[in-house]
């Protein structure tokens, strides 16, 4: 849904100029060709786009934004979509937070398309799907060069990849019925087990941290931020970047039913469904339960059995919503949960 080049041109040059010119371009010709948002957006087409946001080591926010824009499209969607081509795509490109290089880097050696074009040699793209340009992914890149046709070290070789299978994990377990999104990118670790730190909300996580309040092996569990509780599910930044900051980034879980930036660090664990504010198992954990993640088995638990979660759940109530008017209100009225894209109804 870009123009080529659009993903890695730096956003201060002369070329991210050309391209907002050539855009409005680009749309009056699709207009006039008769080529809709639908004609593009397919099931095939999504697995090329997430296809590349595993082999960069892509966002967490990716897999947030890539299943609304398939419920727009009315295109059939899953989290365990992701998870199918997790397991065949490899984690290629070295670039940051977990990385060495930025996205500058890439721009230098080939930026997107040059990445596409070895995805598209190694099968692992459906070069048929039509894009903006009114040509084919095949097409648009049938005269650039592949990445591996150059020296550079940005990206790894698919034989040599950072990880031989994605970076972006999809959880279950008694903690996220619906599934939760980790990101193990430049991660050493991809499991523990340990006491959980409980805080409702961002703020009072912030305030602990600040506090140094947290230690290693702790996981703290930040809830009432989904797209309901927030509302708006918003980016625990502040809070990843102040652990990083005082030498936790790995020295310590998290898990929220909010989510986090592309910047984020860490065994972090976002997006957990259903949201505390529904009454998912999330509402339910107490300071100091055991809890477990386990980005290898794919699992997100609570460990306290079925009977002890029942007897927790009694009496509970939904609570309102945090906000009463305006669109934020009317937001939270209507939105879905996150493991559906946090879509409005």
């Amino acid at each position: 849904m870009s123009l080529p080049y659009d993903a890695s041109n730096p956003g201060v040059s002369a070329a991210k100029e050309r391209e907002s010119f050539q855009a409005g371009q680009a749309l009056v010709r699709l207009i006039e060709r008769g080529i809709r948002p639908r004609d593009i957006i397919t099931r095939k087409s999504l697995e090329n786009a997430y296809t590349l946001v595993l082999a960069l080591g892509g966002s967490t926010n990716a897999i947030l934004h890539l299943m609304a824009i398939a419920n727009e499209a009315a295109v059939e969607w899953s989290l365990a979509d992701f998870d199918r081509l997790g397991d065949r795509v490899p984690h290629l490109a070295d670039l940051k937070p977990g990385g060495r290089f930025v996205m500058y880097d890439l721009h230098k050696v080939g930026g997107t398309p040059a990445v596409l074009k070895a995805l598209l040699e190694a099968g692992l793209l459906h070069g048929d799907c039509v894009t903006v340009t009114g040509k084919t992914i095949a097409e648009n890149l049938a005269s650039v060069d592949s990445i591996f046709k150059r020296r550079q070290e940005v990206v790894r070789p698919l034989d040599k990849p950072l990880h031989p299978t994605g970076h972006l994990v999809v959880l279950h377990g008694n903690l996220a019925p619906e599934g939760a999104v980790a990101k193990v990118a430049g991660l050493k670790k991809h499991t523990m087990t340990g006491p959980a730190r409980v805080f409702d909300g961002e703020e009072s996580c912030f305030a602990a941290i600040e506090r140094r309040g947290i230690k290693p092996g702790d996981v703290v569990v930040i809830r009432g931020e989904g797209p309901i509780g927030g509302p708006g599910m918003r980016e625990m930044l502040a809070v990843t970047a102040a652990l990083v900051g005082q030498g936790l980034g790995e020295g310590i879980g998290l898990i929220t039913d909010g989510r986090f930036s592309g910047g984020t660090h860490g065994l972090v664990v976002g997006h957990v469904a259903p949201e505390a504010w529904v009454g998912g198992p999330i509402a339910f954990v107490k300071d100091g339960d055991s809890v477990t993640i386990d980005a290898d088995a794919k699992r997100l638990s609570l460990d306290v059995d079925d009977a002890e979660l029942a007897r927790r759940r009694q009496g509970w109530q939904k609570p309102a919503i945090r906000v009463q008017r305006g669109v934020l209100a009317k937001y939270a009225r209507t939105v879905g949960s996150a493991s559906q894209g946090a879509v409005t109804g």
